[in-house]
């Protein structure tokens, strides 16, 4: 498994429950079978495939984590300490509260999500009917909810069914990830806080103001106005780095550029083959090689000039447009959804994709008079008057 997956799951690990976006993306689909099939045993070995593979990539996430927040150098916890900070932790995390965080953070979203998928939705009724949504906005509710019985006379025991069917197994994983919170914020609670501190954290819970603070605590870090709260400082966030961006790159280009073996003095290649227990000439011939590539790497440079730099990007536009282009004309091709079908389209729709399709005719072209354009003045310039040259 790749360095960058193995980060990106070790995240997921510390953040979320775990199994469910690996089970997606690497368990295969399985066939529904009757019990007698034959294709029992290949489904079962499938299956077990799956899981194998699934459990190897958690292990090495788990290796990474270890290796990153690794815990064998810590001095042992005094038991009297650690009974006050299970004491703490028992308070802070009690069963139930990761499902209210959860709740709090997933439940809005998962309404707004569901409220759009729903049939009766805009959106949707735009896509079965290919009417244009702006007309379907015009109709009333009731007629919206007609509209979508007509399809699918029953959506909304559909809708109730998955949030009957999801919902006790996400309520399952959060309480199995609860104990091994607990036990883990118990040991940082011990570290961090000394014996008369934890006491008196455990006092404070006891009251009917600290009963109330355990049990909200962990919730409110999910709760609407903080979470949109967060997102509205993020964008004056990302503006104030892009301000500082030239600084910050002058900083950079300051500090000493990193050494290649290009660099190493013959002492330095000895000392380095040495350390790396091989022959001083791998290392030379490896250094002569990289400097080759590296002039002609240069040499190509200084011939592609700024009618090559022009060629770029007119090439980068006309690949931009002509896959917009595509990608609605490909869709436009499926005559077996009226949604694709252009007469359905708003004359805005429309004229959008026709002028993305012309930009991308005309960028196309643009683009390979440009690269005869700069081939003929590299030419020119290498002294060239046969193209085999």
């Amino acid at each position: 498994m790749s360095t960058w997956k193995s980060i990106l799951l070790a995240g997921t690990f510390a953040l979320t429950p775990l199994g469910s976006a690996i089970a997606q993306e690497e368990a295969p689909n399985a066939d529904v079978v009757h019990p007698h099939d034959d294709s029992v045993l290949d489904a079962d070995a499938g299956i077990a495939e799956a899981k194998a593979k699934m459990q190897k990539e958690m292990d090495e996430v788990i290796a990474l984590i270890e290796q990153m927040f690794g815990t064998d150098d810590l001095p042992p916890i005094e038991p009297a300490r650690l009974a006050l900070a299970e004491q703490t932790t028992a308070a802070l995390v009690p069963s139930g509260s990761l499902e209210r965080l959860m709740d709090n953070l997933y439940g809005k979203m998962f309404k707004t999500i569901m409220d759009q998928a729903d049939g009766s939705s805009d959106l949707m009724l735009s896509i079965k009917t290919g009417v244009e949504s702006d007309k379907i906005a015009e109709l009333d509710k009731d007629t919206k909810t007609a509209i979508a019985d007509l399809f699918d006379p029953h959506r909304k025991e559909r809708e109730e069914q998955i949030t009957r069917v999801v919902k006790p197994l996400i309520s399952e994983a959060l309480a199995d990830l609860e104990p091994p919170m607990r036990e883990g914020m118990a040991k940082a609670y011990a570290r961090k806080f000394s014996a008369k501190q934890l006491g008196e954290l455990n006092a404070f819970f006891a009251t009917p103001t600290g009963r109330v603070y355990t049990e909200e605590w962990m919730a409110a870090q999910a709760d609407p106005e903080v979470v949109l709260a967060m997102a509205k400082a993020i964008p004056p966030m990302v503006l104030k780095f892009i301000d500082r961006a030239p600084e910050i790159s002058k900083d950079f280009e300051d500090l000493p550029k990193e050494r290649a073996l290009a660099d190493l003095s013959d002492a330095e290649m000895k000392k380095l083959a040495k350390m790396m227990k091989v022959d001083v000439k791998t290392l030379q011939d490896n250094r002569d090689m990289w400097s080759e590539t590296a002039m002609d790497a240069i040499e190509a440079d200084e011939e592609w000039s700024s009618d090559d730099q022009a060629v770029d990007a007119a090439a980068d536009a006309a690949e931009a447009a002509e896959a917009a282009a595509d990608a609605a004309a490909d869709a436009a091709e499926d005559a077996s959804d009226p949604a694709f079908d252009r007469d359905n389209w708003s004359d805005a729709d429309r004229q959008r994709v026709e002028e993305l399709e012309t930009a991308a005719a005309n960028a196309s072209a643009a683009a390979y008079e440009a690269e005869d354009a700069a081939i003929a003045a590299a030419r020119e310039r290498l002294g060239q008057t046969d193209p085999s040259e």
